[in-house]
């Protein structure tokens, strides 16, 4: 297969890939208005947030495992469709705390299906040398479905309210779920590796790839429990300079979409980075810059919201830059006969780690603030101290890479 054609391929799974993520914000996006409208305390909004999370964790190894044995895009297409449906599901359903929790952990188990069969298929049409800026192209477009998500279900929510944002947001999976099956070619079963599958006993024995791994999770700490509460904290930040809740919520989530869409570019470098200067390197420094703002962020509620933004449009270029140099990291590390169930374990505890953080996240807000905040004042007051968290879980993910640049 020629260069360019390679390339085209990568367009069109990046486009499906887009398609996937637009249901993966649309929760967060409105999480200040499904607080006030079904009254819930920072615990369970955080809770509802992880459920997707958790359902893509109870999947994820089952699935990504499959494609040692199926075709990647077989278990893709079916996983687009389940997705888009309970999508829809929850915009007809959803009233609460438990059916909301029901229907957003089903929307994760389609996910579990999409991104890493995806990843799958890229590392297997690409060579190492130049893995890494094909990898960044697809988890760029990772992130600019997120942002997308983000930025259309504030639009749409400002106009036809949150039923309607959710249910139209929905439709992304089902388009993309129909693209990938006219444009990513025949489903093909699994190449065969020189070597002989091994056992996820073997894989544990990969002490580099278990390094990196490690790092993953630190990452996805840090990157998931900002996007959980991002939109949250802008909108508490837009409420204390006196904007109406439905604005404030619809800016803030408009914002972190614009913001979160500069992340896909700056994803797609990390990983032209990692092709020039080491894998380890290029993960350190994102992770060091990344994990000092977030440390930061929190305490700028009280200052002028001009400074808080500035920091945001950093903070989203930042906390994504790694993402596709870790990724491609895991692939280059893999035993080859245990490729699916090593990104299996990297999946596993990644997001095991971003469905925890963000409910700690939420459960630390409850802490740090008092019980009748959103009543008296209207927003939450301090959270400095959930950034925080989030800074020193992504900062330990640099000490678990640190012998790799060796």
């Amino acid at each position: 297969m020629l260069l360019d054609e390679r390339f085209r391929w990568l367009l069109w799974l990046s486009l499906t890939e887009v398609g996937t993520m637009l249901v993966f914000s649309n929760y967060s996006a409105l999480l200040p208005i499904f607080q006030k409208e079904w009254t819930l305390t920072n615990s369970q909004a955080g809770w509802i947030y992880s459920s997707y999370q958790m359902g893509y964790i109870s999947a994820v190894v089952v699935l990504t495992s499959l494609t040692d044995y199926l075709p990647s895009k077989s278990i893709y297409l079916f996983s687009a469709f389940w997705s888009g449906i309970a999508g829809i599901s929850f915009s007809l359903f959803a009233e609460g705390f438990y059916s909301a929790l029901i229907l957003r952990t089903l929307m994760g188990i389609g996910f579990a299906g999409t991104y890493m069969p995806g990843l799958r298929m890229v590392s297997e049409r690409f060579p190492s040398q130049e893995r890494g800026l094909a990898v960044g192209v697809y988890v760029g477009a990772f992130t600019l479905g997120v942002a997308l998500s983000l930025f259309m279900t504030g639009l749409l929510n400002s106009i036809l309210g949150w039923k309607w944002a959710f249910f139209m947001t929905s439709l992304g999976p089902l388009g993309g779920g129909c693209l990938a099956f006219f444009k990513l070619g025949k489903a093909t079963q699994p190449q065969k590796e020189m070597a002989s599958p091994i056992s996820f006993k073997e894989v544990l024995k990969n002490r580099p790839a278990l390094r990196m791994i490690l790092g993953y999770a630190a990452h996805m700490w840090e990157m998931f429990g900002m996007r959980g509460w991002m939109v949250a904290f802008l909108t508490a930040c837009f409420l204390k300079a006196n904007y109406h809740l439905e604005k404030a919520v619809s800016l803030g989530a408009m914002m972190i979409g614009a913001i979160t869409l500069g992340g896909a570019f700056s994803n797609t470098l990390g990983g032209f980075l990692s092709d020039r200067y080491g894998r380890a390197n290029t993960i350190i420094w994102m992770m060091m810059s990344s994990s000092f703002i977030s440390c930061l962020i929190g305490w700028t509620i009280h200052f002028p919201i001009g400074l808080t933004l500035t920091l945001s449009v950093l903070y989203g270029l930042l906390v994504v830059a790694d993402s596709s140099s870790i990724s491609t990291g895991v692939t280059e590390l893999a035993h080859p006969g245990g490729l699916g169930k090593t990104m299996a374990l990297q999946s596993f505890l990644g997001w095991t780690s971003a469905s925890v953080s963000p409910i700690l996240f939420g459960f630390i807000l409850d802490l740090t603030n008092p019980p009748d905040a959103l009543i008296t004042c209207g927003y939450l007051p301090n959270w400095g101290w959930a950034f925080l968290l989030l800074g020193i879980g992504g900062g330990l993910g640099i000490f678990a890479v640190w012998k790799l640049k060796k």
